[in-house]
């Protein structure tokens, strides 16, 4: 961060005091809770941070029902611990069946897809008074994977973080029929998604106080988005933005303790053979995306064919009551 006749810069704008969701200033005045003690001063985003910085802990921008034939789009970022043990989206046992990582740590995840079109993610949130022994927050991103359909995810969401067994976290669950973010940091709530762009950090969706979720923002609204191909092609550069040492905006980590670790770019259609999913096993600027939509189309195709059963059981039920009623007259 510069600072110049009062005013403090970042790659694009000026502010007469710091953004909100920076901890601390240059000068360390405007200091926020829930901070920790990083070094003496480091860049993020674009910002010369000094005596204290938010915790970076993700980003996930949802394209929801603007397009017709892709309604559901999502972009996000993991950052975690560089030395914190993870799987690549492979598809799980059990059922529903789901594609995600896997947190070796806990078992966990962080985002995944289930075979009846429920994207849900996890972005660690602040809390004041987290419980001294809580319960993995990937474990419940997992098993959110088991419902049936987004309203179903957001009130088990809802209800678990309200036991307070959890640290703070917010949970994107989101299929092509509704969806929203239960937030889980020191007031547990829902809100619901509307048509439209919305953005989550360690922030509440859609914060116009979060440099980060702007910034994002900014980028994905300055072109048109028609396809899904065209939200691919802006998002991955959007998630692959690397702060510059001007003061060059991005919204890559690179810390010793917290990096981007992974990125993911799904497409979530109407027709399932066209439904897209790219994942980088690192930083997205430096590894590129790998397709992974067989894995994704494969789950997808469960639900389909679960679906042809049901229905060909259903008509052999009716053809044979048919028959009987016939026998009869």
């Amino acid at each position: 961060m510069q600072r110049s006749a009062g005013l403090y810069f970042r790659g694009f704008g000026e502010y007469a005091s710091p953004p909100a969701t920076l901890c601390a200033a240059v000068g360390g005045e405007n200091v926020q809770e829930n901070i920790y003690a990083p070094p003496a001063a480091c860049t993020v985003a674009g910002f010369v941070v000094k005596c204290a910085e938010i915790r970076i802990m993700g980003i996930i921008a949802v394209h929801y029902k603007k397009l017709s034939d892709a309604p559901l789009l999502v972009a996000l970022n993991r950052e975690e611990d560089p030395a914190r043990e993870t799987l690549p989206p492979k598809i799980q046992s059990g059922r529903p069946r789901s594609v995600c990582g896997v947190d070796l740590q806990a078992g966990g995840t962080w985002a995944g897809v289930n075979q009846h079109g429920l994207f849900v993610a996890v972005v660690n949130c602040p809390k004041k008074v987290p419980p001294s022994e809580p319960r993995s927050r990937g474990l419940l991103c997992r098993e959110l994977l088991g419902c049936q359909n987004a309203e179903e995810a957001l009130d088990m969401a809802q209800r678990e973080l309200l036991t307070g067994c959890y640290a703070g976290a917010n949970y994107v669950c989101v299929d092509r029929m509704s969806g929203g973010v239960a937030h889980g940091g020191d007031d547990v709530d829902v809100e619901k998604f509307k048509p439209g762009l919305h953005i989550l950090s360690q922030s509440r969706v859609n914060d116009l106080n979060d440099y980060r979720q702007e910034f994002v923002r900014r980028l994905l609204t300055l072109q048109r988005i028609d396809t899904a191909i065209s939200f691919f092609a802006v998002a991955s550069r959007a998630f692959s933005s690397s702060p510059g040492a001007s003061g060059k905006m991005g919204i890559l980590i690179r810390r010793p303790d917290r990096q981007t670790v992974s990125s993911m770019l799904v497409s979530l259609t109407e027709k399932t053979q066209r439904s897209v999913m790219q994942y980088a096993a690192g930083s997205p600027d430096m590894c590129p995306y790998e397709d992974v939509s067989a894995l994704l189309r494969q789950v997808l195709s469960t639900d389909r064919a679960a679906r042809a059963a049901a229905a060909a059981k259903e008509a052999r039920a009716r053809a044979a009551q048919e028959a009987a009623e016939r026998s009869e007259e």
